[in-house]
């Protein structure tokens, strides 16, 4: 009989479910890492919230370990790459706090806009401040979201029923979803310029990081007010602080911060922020859905191998993992090469299965495939719910299976679409194989390319011009940036080429920028896998 540990305070209801199911379980909430360590190794199945650190020392000592189950989003508290290597699948449960963390946000905004805080220390001080606190309607408001997912779709819905006008900016969002959801879809700068409302629903990614910069905030309205309950680290918390002393920014509400537990912070001391300590999901409703979600995965799993919500394997049986994972491996590296090298709005995703994987289960390759397009912007999305995230924006998916023509047994094809803000269309477009189990670029723009990926890479288009390499060479030299392999390709002497050089680290950002500034250069990237 299977048997699994809850080491975290959760519903009684999973505890209820695991039992139901025929699982034993065991319910130690609180443990240390050190209790945690001395008798995991009992143990199928884990059950977190985010206390719980599982760490590679937990990995290693869990022996039988073949799930963690969070639940919640974030897995910030689990080494997924230590999990993947010991062969632990690691799930969440993405969309169970999604009504009670909109709800939180449009809470905040309501708050702020009347100053209910403060009006209501005032108050209780014995004060009767009246005239004090002059708040604002936010009935005809621009609420502008900053992400338009699962939740920020939520917020649109239900700030449109407070007869808001709602613009929103998010780069995977389709005009079509936007016009199905009810909302114009925006730029940032534009959005930062007719907000009168800002609140944020992405993900803290390399893309996201301080979107909210001391540039972006001056770049918004005069008296503008912000909300966050999304992820610390995405607005400059000191700049904004700037930014309401100074009277530009109206106020704030933040229920993420940058460093959690925020016990001293620079936003702290003003009436005209409002701190809650991360309550999103912090309901009886969200707690249970989380709770129920989670004990239900954790048991499919280990009694029948379906795999939900994984953020390390996609939904594939144990028959067919060993001949479709080299294929799985080459999906998301193709989506991640062509989703680091996306900026305008996808569209649309072909992709073109021929050969050997036009046998397999194309579901999970693609499921993969998307995982890694979206991963960049969306740093949660997993192979099993990149689909409904891909859904929620609009983004049309389609499949085509042939049998081999070429000189290949088998690839992948990969062609996006996108929309820029203007309406017009562009493609990008990438293809690989599997050649000794290792997957492999074959195709870049319709250019042959043969490379193997590897963790860095230096990614330029340039004119086929003589001298560019040895110019290239010598600048990522006098950087100290090693080139382990160097591959080219071109369309036509003297046309379009590509340069594709595995490095041994991390380009800087001074090389980056100067290798763009090349007169043959027309694009340059660092790309990461």
């Amino acid at each position: 009989m299977p048997k699994v540990l809850i080491a975290d305070k959760l519903s009684p209801a999973a505890v209820a479910i695991f039992q139901e199911r025929g699982l034993e379980v065991d319910n130690k909430p609180g443990m240390t890492k050190e209790e945690l360590i001395a008798c995991v190794d009992q143990y199928d199945g884990i059950a977190i919230r985010s206390a719980t650190k599982v760490t590679a020392d937990v990995l290693k000592a869990a022996k039988k370990l073949k799930v963690v189950g969070r639940a919640g989003i974030g897995v910030d508290n689990v080494d997924i790459p230590a999990a993947t290597a010991a062969g632990v699948i690691v799930m969440n449960t993405p969309f169970g706090n999604s009504i009670t963390t909109a709800e939180h946000a449009i809470s905040l905004m309501l708050a702020l806009a009347r100053e209910i805080p403060a009006a209501n220390t005032s108050t209780q001080a014995g004060k009767w401040e009246k005239n004090r606190f002059m708040g604002v309607e936010i009935t005809g408001k621009v609420l502008g979201l900053i992400g338009a997912g699962n939740i920020g779709s939520i917020v649109a819905n239900r700030a449109q029923g407070l007869k808001m006008r709602v613009i929103a900016f998010d780069p995977y969002l389709s005009p079509e979803r936007a016009v199905e959801l009810g909302v114009e879809k925006v730029e940032l700068n534009d959005l930062l310029a007719r907000a009168d409302f800002i609140t944020l629903h992405v993900p803290k990614t390399a893309e996201t990081k301080n979107i909210l910069s001391a540039d972006a905030i001056a770049k918004t309205k005069k008296g503008v007010r912000i909300v966050n309950c999304a992820r610390g680290g995405l607005i400059d918390e000191a700049a904004l602080r700037a930014a309401i002393d100074n009277g530009h920014v109206a106020g704030a509400a933040l229920d993420v911060f940058e460093t959690e537990p925020a016990k001293e912070n620079v936003l702290f001391g003003s009436d005209k922020v409002i701190c809650t300590p991360h309550l999103g999901a912090s309901t009886n409703e969200a707690q249970e859905n989380v709770a129920l979600q989670v004990a239900e995965q954790i048991s499919d799993y280990l009694l029948t191998g379906a795999v939900t919500n994984a953020l390390n394997m996609p939904s594939i049986s144990a028959a067919e993992a060993a001949q479709v994972k080299p294929w799985i491996d080459l999906a998301e590296k193709l989506g991640g090469f062509a989703g680091q090298l996306t900026g305008t709005s996808l569209t649309a995703v072909e992709i073109l299965y021929e050969g050997t994987p036009s046998a397999l289960n194309t579901r999970a390759l693609t499921q993969a495939a998307l995982s890694g397009l979206l991963r960049p912007m969306l740093s949660e999305v997993n192979m099993v719910n990149a689909p409904v995230v891909a859904k929620d924006r609009g983004i049309k998916i389609s499949e085509t299976r042939r049998d081999a023509e070429g000189i290949y047994e088998g690839f992948i094809k990969l062609v996006v679409t996108m929309t820029d803000a203007s309406g017009a269309e562009s493609t990008r477009r990438v293809a690989g194989t599997v050649a000794n189990g290792r997957p492999r670029l074959i195709q870049i723009k319709d250019i042959p390319m043969e490379s193997e990926f590897a963790p860095h890479m230096f990614y330029i288009v340039n004119e086929d011009k003589p001298g560019f390499i040895g110019k290239l060479g010598t600048m990522l030299g006098d950087a100290g940036v090693n080139i382990a392999n160097f591959n080219l390709g071109r369309s036509e002497p003297g046309q379009d080429a590509i340069c594709l050089v595995e490095v041994d680290g991390p380009v800087p950002d001074a090389v980056i920028a100067a290798v763009a500034k090349l007169p043959v250069v027309k694009h340059a990237k660092t790309l990461v896998f």
